[in-house]
Formats: structure tokens, sequence, C-alpha cells
């Protein structure tokens, strides 16, 4: 599904170089890759001990597809260890975690990569020195994580 996005930023840099000129929808592309707006990987946190996160990763049939084995049961002892472990074939998935949630058992899993689809129109603001510019996004390469994500990408 694209999504219609806002960018209203001020362009100093370019019109600076070239006051008198319109901003071509080409050049805003280029400028809104620059600021490295897009592409930009699309991540979920997995709390890995959480009992709703695990009833979510069976829902979402992750266990089924092999990416994942959920404990279904644990001992009172056992209570904030992990509940959902990843498998090899959900390795290429994983992102980095960064050390403060690692020790909290969360691991970044990627659901898709949003791209910049198509710039849809360019308004130049009055005083010449900015530009609001409308674009969409399209979601790609969906990864079979994606089902945990509430939005639903197409």
């Amino acid at each position: 599904m694209k999504k219609l996005t806002l960018l209203i930023s001020t362009i100093a840099l370019f019109y600076a170089s070239c006051s008198t000129k319109e901003l071509s929808k080409e050049e805003a592309t280029q400028v809104i890759r620059q600021q490295g707006k897009y592409p930009k990987a699309i991540n979920y946190d997995i709390y890995c001990s959480d009992p709703s996160h695990a009833k979510k990763a069976i829902d979402a049939g992750l266990e089924k597809e092999g990416l994942v084995s959920v404990q279904r049961t644990q001992k009172l002892g056992d209570v904030g260890k992990s509940l959902i472990q990843f498998t090899a074939k959900a390795q290429s998935y994983l992102l980095a975690t960064p050390e403060k949630d690692k020790s909290l058992d969360v691991q970044k899993v990627k659901i898709a990569d949003e791209d910049l689809s198509e710039v849809t129109s360019v308004q130049t603001e009055n005083d010449g020195k900015g530009a609001v510019v409308e674009y969409t996004t399209a979601y790609k390469n969906i990864t079979p994580f994606s089902p945990l994500n509430n939005n639903k990408l197409l």
C-alpha cells in the first residue's frame, strides 16, 4: 500500500545555488534521497520473554513457517527467561539490537523496506527558500515477520 507523506523542508542549499529556479520532481527526489530518508528498513521489536509476544508469534504463523520456536509452558523459576527462540531460517531477518535492548531480551526484526515511490507534487513556498513536496512510498522486500506489525503492508 502506498503512503502519502508531506515533506516540508527548507532546501536552502539547493535554492542558494539556483534561487530563480523551480524545484522539479526529479530534483526533489534527489534531495529526499540525499537527506537519507529513503530507502529505510522498517523494523519491529520482539520481546522474547513476554508471553503476549510469544502468542503473537504463534498467531502470525512464525512457528509454522519454521522461523521461531516458542516455549509454550514455563516453570515458576523460569519466569522472565526467553520464550521465543529464532531458528537458522530467521537469521537473515534479524537486525542489530542495541545492548540495552538485548539485556531486556528484545530482538529487532526486519518487517520490510520502505522506499520512495513517486514525487506527486512540488509547491515552492512564497519566499522561494523552501518547498512542500508530496510523495508516495511503497513497501518492498516484505518479510514473513510482517504480520507482527499492526499496519498492513501491501
